[in-house]
């Protein structure tokens, strides 16, 4: 099976693909391991957490529909463009939301042993609400995990961008071809 040959811009744009899903399926596993370790302390989960595994799931059923539609040649790229720059805006809404408090968590001064869930309960037992980022710092392990979705997530915008831009360019390409390939009209007539 042989892929569509746009030249180096469809090369960029499979590999951006590639990368996007392996962040956002990486998020997706980190995030419902942070949800299923907060439901086992018969928390519920913060809106961010809930936002983030939302905005991941619905990108990466995009991500897969759009390449699968690029593989067989008929993914019209303007259409992606607009798509990558909305899913590029949402992506920086949770990076931002998500990271802003986690930049002051200091992952190696948290202890390596104990339970996050013991924590977690003694949280929970002296906070009425509790947040994310107090989960986070739970253990280095939860900690190192939230931070890991916070650069995953930084690394999407960059990848969106990137794959919006290569979309709009071949967009163009193959818009340039179009107009290449049609056949002159004959001002004169043909007699």
């Amino acid at each position: 099976m042989k892929g569509p040959n746009f030249g180096a811009l469809g090369a960029t744009f499979t590999i951006m693909r590639a990368m996007q899903a392996i962040c956002l399926i990486s998020i997706i596993g980190m995030t419902a391991n942070f949800v299923a370790e907060m439901v086992a302390v018969k928390q519920s989960p913060p809106q961010v957490i809930v936002a983030t595994l939302s905005v991941t799931c619905i990108a990466v059923l995009y991500v897969a529909i759009t390449f699968i539609l690029y593989f067989d040649g008929v993914l019209p790229f303007l259409v992606p463009a607009g798509m990558d720059s909305l899913l590029l805006i949402a992506v920086i809404v949770v990076a931002t939301t998500v990271g802003k408090p986690l930049s002051y968590l200091d992952c190696a001064a948290l202890p390596s042993t104990g339970t996050t869930v013991s924590f977690l309960d003694s949280v929970a037992a002296n906070m009425k609400k509790v947040n994310y980022w107090v989960w986070a710092g739970a253990s280095k392990t939860t900690c190192y995990e939230m931070k890991a979705i916070w650069g995953l997530s930084i690394a999407l915008c960059v990848l969106f961008a990137f794959s919006a831009i290569c979309s709009a360019c071949l967009w163009k390409q193959n818009k340039a071809k179009a107009a290449e390939g049609a056949a002159p009209k004959d001002v004169e007539g043909n007699w």
